[in-house]
Order: structure tokens, then C-alpha cells, then sequence
């Protein structure tokens, strides 16, 4: 039994097939089940984000068994996404988490968002039940891990980010953002940031658009801006100069023809946008208008990149102590393996007593006297628990095997030479 780390990211698989292969939340709980009952995983939880699609699971599954489920759920061919997948598994699986949950292997290097993802994805991994007790304990053991990474070192010192790095490119573009207005579809997390940023900068007006009007507007007053429905972004699309995208819609909210109608209110003043969602929210089509700039995630890793390197020495800082950490769970790994042992011996043991006793105690009532009784209870129990240790050791001994033949001293507490080679 393996634990296993499984999926694909922004290193291995471009925008196109990591939104083929993303879990909407809605269909989270399906796809444990699915881990659980038909993949055989004894625990299961999954990760997924604009930047990922990841499977932690602890199973005896090969690659080619996740691979085939994976594409089996998503309806997808096999080769599809055969050539873009990871399988990290046991030290490996447990490192990557934590190098994850860090901020290591994001795009935007020491990110805090996806600690918070993966936080939400142990929360529905537990409410499914597809938590055991040793994914639960790692889970929860990296999370203290990102804490004391946050806390020890700077790698979250610098404001970089992927909600940043968008920003930073409308200044590249625009300059001065102070006469400008930004619509901002979406109202979650990634969105608040690109408004806090823009409002740094300086930025005149918010829009912000949301399927939950509700929701659009509590963020739109923290920013002294306008509220609307995703069904409004039409009527008001030709006020933006910068859009930026990120729902969890699994279709695009903004098209072609309604960004080309917003181009002629606008007399063709450009528009930038950054499409953040995978899912993409804006249709790849729109790259093709004059006047439009549009940058997906992906696009952003330029931008990003320069960003990191304030972040090099801290990351070296946090390498270390995820390697430390590493090392202490496979110690309690190890620990609850020793403790099973135990257990499986104990309870063989006690089985052998309890059938010798049976008998013993049937040869009682069939009228043996105690003394024969006892001698035969003493010299069965004997028996059984001794033969298979002397099995193994007459086996070492005849190969010559002088690691198992210490072995079974050390775990018999025998004394005396060993039989030399």
C-alpha cells in the first residue's frame, strides 16, 4: 500500500487540458466515491485549482490505473492526458505535498492561496469520508509544516502573485491606471486581490460582476464600486479599459460577439484582460480582435518569473525544513507500521492460545487427568508459537542470509555466536 501523489500542473500540462481535467466542486464528492469504490484507493483526496489537478491517495493503484480513471471520469481518451500526468509516491508523495501546500511548486513561488485550497480540499475529503488515518494525519502534518514555513522564513515577504502579476501587466500596458476602470468578473479570493492591487495602483472605478449579486456586492463596497449580475457584464463591458476574469464557471461568461459590440461603443480604445479561470471564462477567440489584449494564466508566468527571484534564498530555507518534516513523518509512518505488527502478532498469539486452550480443556472433560492435560497445553503452545521463527532462522542458516539469522536474535533476544560465513 502506497501513498501516492498523482495529477498534472502548470509545468507538465498547458490551460487547454488542465481545464479538461478540473473537478468543480459539485462533482468533488462523486469523484472520491469514485476513488474509494471503483479505483480500490483505501483513502483518497483531491486538489484541484486553476493551476493543478492532483490526487492524494494511499492505494495500490500503478499509474496506469489512475490515468485510466482519470480520463474514464472526465471522458476523456486515456492518451489524452497520459503524457502530461505525475506519480510521486510514498517519501516523494509526501514531500510534493508539502512542497504544495509551501507555495514551492506554484506558478507564483511561495503563493499563500493554494495552502487555503488545499485546507478546502481536506475539509471535503473528510465530509465524503475518504480520509484514513494516515492521509489525515500528513494533511494535517503539512499544515503545520506551511505554518512554521510562513513563520520562519520570507517567502512570503515579496507581493507577488498571480492577482499581481495581472496588475502588473495592466500598468505595463496602460501606465497610469488612475483614470481607468476595471471590471472584475467573479467575487472570490484571487478577485479580491486584483482589487486590492488595482486599487493600490491607484485605479478610478470597480465593476464587479457575479452570479451571486449578493456577493458582488459585498466586495464591491469594500472598493466604492458597482455591483452586477453576469447577465448585466453586456451593458457595461464597454466602460472597462481592464477585465479580469476568474469564476468557476465550466463555460465561458464573456464571448466574442459581446467584447466586439464593447470595442465599437469604446471607438476602439483597447481592452486588457487576464482570463485567471480554468475553465477559461473568456473564449480563446477573443485574441483574434484588434485592440484587445488578452493574457491567460499562462501568459502570466513571464511576468511571474521575475518576481520569484526575491523569493530564492527563502525557498532554500523552506527546502530544508519540509526535508526535516518529511523525515519525521516517515518516522510516525514507520511507528504505526510497528504498531500493526504488534497488533497482527498479539492477536495471532492470543488465536493459538485460545485454540490449544479449546483443547485442553476438551481433553479435560473427556476425562485426561491435569497433569497430562497441562503437559500437553505447554508443549502445543510451545510449538506453535516456535515454528515459524525457527523456519526462518533454519533457512538463514543454511543460505548462509547472516542479516536474517541477527535479525531473529534481535527479535528473539537470543544470545550466543551467530554462525559465521
Amino acid at each position: 500500500m502506497s501513498l501516492i501523489a498523482f495529477g498534472l500542473n502548470h509545468k507538465t500540462a498547458p490551460v487547454d487540458v488542465r481545464e479538461r481535467i478540473a473537478f468543480g466542486p459539485e462533482r468533488m464528492s462523486s469523484a472520491l466515491e469514485g476513488l474509494i469504490h471503483g479505483c480500490g484507493a483505501k483513502e483518497a483526496a483531491i486538489v484541484s485549482t486553476c493551476n493543478r489537478t492532483e490526487i492524494y491517495t494511499r492505494s495500490e493503484c500503478v499509474r496506469e490505473n489512475l490515468v485510466e480513471w482519470l480520463a474514464a471520469f472526465h471522458k476523456l481518451p486515456p492518451e489524452a492526458i497520459a503524457p502530461y500526468v505525475y506519480d510521486h509516491r510514498d517519501e516523494l508523495a509526501i514531500r510534493h505535498l508539502m512542497r504544495v501546500a509551501c507555495g514551492l511548486d506554484s506558478m507564483v513561488l511561495g503563493e499563500p492561496q493554494i495552502l487555503g485550497q488545499i485546507k478546502d480540499a481536506f475539509t471535503i475529503a473528510q465530509d465524503a469520508q475518504a480520509l484514513g488515518p494516515v492521509l489525515s494525519r500528513l494533511f494535517q502534518h503539512t499544515f503545520s509544516v506551511a505554518k512554521q514555513v510562513r513563520t520562519d522564513t520570507q517567502i512570503g515577504a515579496s507581493p507577488v502573485s498571480v492577482a499581481f502579476a495581472a496588475v502588473s501587466l495592466a500598468k505595463q500596458i496602460f501606465g497610469d491606471l488612475s483614470q481607468k476602470t476595471a471590471l472584475l468578473i467573479g467575487a472570490g479570493e484571487t478577485i479580491e486581490l486584483c482589487a486590492r492591487h488595482l486599487q493600490g495602483s491607484g485605479l478610478k472605478q470597480v465593476i464587479v460582476a457575479n452570479r451571486s449579486i449578493d456577493r458582488a456586492h459585498h466586495l464591491a463596497e469594500q472598493f466604492g464600486g458597482l455591483a452586477i449580475g453576469l447577465t448585466d457584464i453586456p451593458a457595461h463591458l464597454h466602460k472597462a479599459d481592464v477585465v479580469i476574469s476568474s469564476t468557476a464557471s465550466p463555460l465561458p461568461v464573456l464571448g466574442k460577439g459581446a467584447v466586439e459590440q464593447a470595442l465599437k461603443q469604446r471607438k476602439r480604445r483597447p481592452i486588457f484582460m487576464v482570463d485567471i479561470a480554468v475553465p477559461r471564462d473568456i473564449e480563446p477567440q477573443v485574441s483574434d480582435l484588434q485592440d484587445v489584449y488578452l493574457y491567460t494564466v499562462d501568459d502570466l508566468k513571464t511576468v511571474i518569473d521575475e518576481g520569484q527571484k526575491s523569493r530564492a534564498a527563502a525557498a532554500e530555507q523552506a527546502e530544508e525544513i519540509i526535508s526535516l518534516q518529511v523525515g519525521h513523518f516517515l518516522e510516525w509512518v514507520q511507528l504505526q507500521t510497528g504498531a500493526e505488527l504488534i497488533k497482527s502478532y498479539r492477536r495471532q498469539s492470543e488465536q493459538s492460545r485460545d485454540d490449544v486452550l479449546f483443547r485442553a480443556k476438551a481433553l479435560l472433560a473427556a476425562g485426561k487427568s491435569p497433569e497430562e492435560t497441562l503437559d500437553y497445553l505447554a508443549h502445543t503452545l510451545t510449538n506453535r508459537l516456535i515454528h515459524h521463527p525457527t523456519v526462518v532462522l533454519r533457512e538463514a542458516c543454511a543460505t548462509g542470509d547472516l542479516t536474517a539469522v541477527h535479525a531473529v536474535q534481535n527479535v528473539l533476544g537470543l544470545g550466543g555466536d551467530s554462525p559465521s560465513s
